[in-house]
C-alpha cells in the first residue's frame, strides 16, 4: 500500500442499501455519521447513472463534512466524478490494476474475498483492505457465495497484514462470534438500515467492537 494512502483501522463499516432501507440512503448515512462511523460505502446497482451520481455527490459532501471516508461500490467512474476517497470492488468488477490506473495512487481500493487465497491475492495486488464476504447467510445480495463462517474470519485474522472487514448476515446476536474469531471491523446492513433507529443500531455495533478492541 502506498504511503500516500491512509492505513485503515475502522470499526463499523457502513454500507447503504436502498432496497432494505426504511428512511433512504441520505438519512441513513446522516445517522451513521452521527453515530461516529468513519467509513461509508454507497452501494447502488439498479438506478440510472445520473441518479447514482446525484446521490453519490450528496453523500460525498456529507462524508467530507464529517471527515469520514467515502467509498463507492463498483463504479470507478462515479467515484472519480464525485471526488470519493475510493472504490470497493467485487470479484466480477474491474481488476485491481485497471482500477488503480484509473484512480491514481492516492485513492483507496477495497476488494471482496470469499477465501483466504482471494484475500492474499488482493493483498499482494496492493489492495488497501479486503472484505470477508459472506460470513453468514444474507439476503441483501442475489449472487451469494457460500458463507465462510467464523472459520473464514479466523483465516483472514491470522494471515493478512492489511485491514479487513466482515460482512454477510452479521447482527448483534452473532457479533461476538465474529469478534472472537479476530475481526476488528464489521458491516451489518439489514441490522442497521433495516432498523427504525439507524443511529442507535450503529452505535450499538460500534460500542461492542470498541469494547472488544479495548479488552
Amino acid at each position: 500500500m502506498s504511503s500516500a494512502r491512509p492505513k485503515l483501522d475502522f470499526d463499523f463499516y457502513f454500507v447503504t442499501d436502498r432496497k432494505v432501507s426504511r428512511q433512504g440512503d441520505l438519512a441513513d448515512v446522516r445517522a451513521a455519521l452521527a453515530a461516529g462511523c468513519r467509513i461509508i460505502q454507497y452501494r447502488e446497482k439498479d438506478l440510472a447513472t445520473r441518479e447514482i451520481y446525484s446521490t453519490a455527490l450528496e453523500l460525498a459532501k456529507l462524508c467530507k463534512s464529517h471527515k469520514a471516508f467515502f467509498i463507492v461500490n463498483d463504479r470507478v467512474d462515479i467515484a472519480l466524478a464525485v471526488g470519493a476517497d475510493g472504490v470497493h470492488l467485487g470479484r466480477k468488477d474491474l481488476p485491481y490494476a485497471t482500477a488503480r490506473a484509473l484512480l491514481g495512487k492516492e485513492k483507496i481500493i477495497g476488494i471482496s474475498a470469499n477465501s483466504l487465497a482471494g484475500a492474499l491475492e488482493a493483498q499482494k495486488s496492493g489492495a488497501d483492505y479486503v472484505s470477508a464476504s459472506p460470513v453468514f447467510f444474507t439476503q441483501t445480495k442475489s449472487d451469494l457465495d457460500k458463507p465462510g463462517g467464523v472459520a473464514l474470519v479466523k483465516q483472514f485474522s491470522q494471515n493478512l497484514k492489511i485491514s479487513f472487514t466482515c460482512i454477510g448476515g452479521i447482527n448483534l446476536a452473532n457479533l461476538d462470534q465474529v469478534l472472537d474469531a479476530g475481526a476488528r471491523s464489521v458491516c451489518a446492513i439489514t441490522a442497521t438500515v433495516g432498523s427504525d433507529d439507524v443511529e442507535g443500531a450503529v452505535r450499538a455495533f460500534r460500542q461492542k467492537i470498541l469494547l472488544k478492541k479495548l479488552g
